[in-house]
């Protein structure tokens, strides 16, 4: 196998998760900034023009990071990230696909939209004009989540999982972009202080 890597929150999560697996595949670096991800070579790998990708053994290629890591959670169920029951596996696609819906998509293009307009504007179809409004949902969601977060350690309670790594990745994310986390949200603000001691976020 192969992973297509590249700066970014989507590529990190990723390889967190191969960190917290122990798995060590081979990587090739992608120059999203240069635009790398959207020419011929990358687009044969993956016509959205996306990052991250995986190459298999068998030469087909996956793209998508909750794809990536449940095919990297059934080649390796140990120790498990998503779940090992029908239950805990439901459980933990609930809580990514919640946060990647409310929280990930519109705090990224809240920033492709504005600060990372004059990289993104050529790339895919912008609306400058929704950038307030998609930044104030991530705003609203992230506090939610916060509620969510009383008396839990992790996103899926006692179990740390995908669902915590995507939130972790994208909340360090905000803190780049302008979208940094209010202070107000002590649930996460602990949560994340205990997510960032663990080895697999220097991956």
């Amino acid at each position: 196998m192969k992973f297509y890597d590249s700066i970014g929150p989507n590529p990190r999560l990723v390889r967190m998760f191969m960190a917290e697996k122990g798995i060590d595949i081979p990587k090739q670096t992608v120059d999203l900034r240069g635009g790398e991800n959207r020419q011929e070579a990358h687009l044969a790998r993956n016509p959205h023009g996306q990052m991250p990708t995986l190459e298999l053994d068998n030469g087909a290629y996956l793209s998508e990071i909750t794809a990536i890591c449940e095919y990297l959670e059934e080649i390796k169920p140990t120790p498990p990230l998503i779940g090992t029951t029908p239950e805990e596996r439901a459980e933990c696609r609930m809580w990514t696909r919640r946060i990647d819906l409310n929280i990930c998509e519109p705090m990224a293009n809240g920033f492709r939209f504005s600060e990372g307009l004059k990289l993104f504007q050529n790339r895919i179809v912008c609306a400058p004009e929704a950038a307030p409004g998609l930044k104030k949902i991530a705003a609203d969601r992230i506090r939610w989540m916060n509620g969510q977060m009383q008396d839990r350690e992790y996103v899926c309670g006692a179990r740390f999982t995908l669902a915590d790594m995507m939130l972790f990745v994208w909340l360090e994310f905000g803190n780049t972009i302008a979208q940094p986390m209010d202070p107000a949200n002590t649930n996460l603000a602990a949560w994340h202080k205990r997510i960032a001691e663990r080895p697999s976020t220097k991956a």
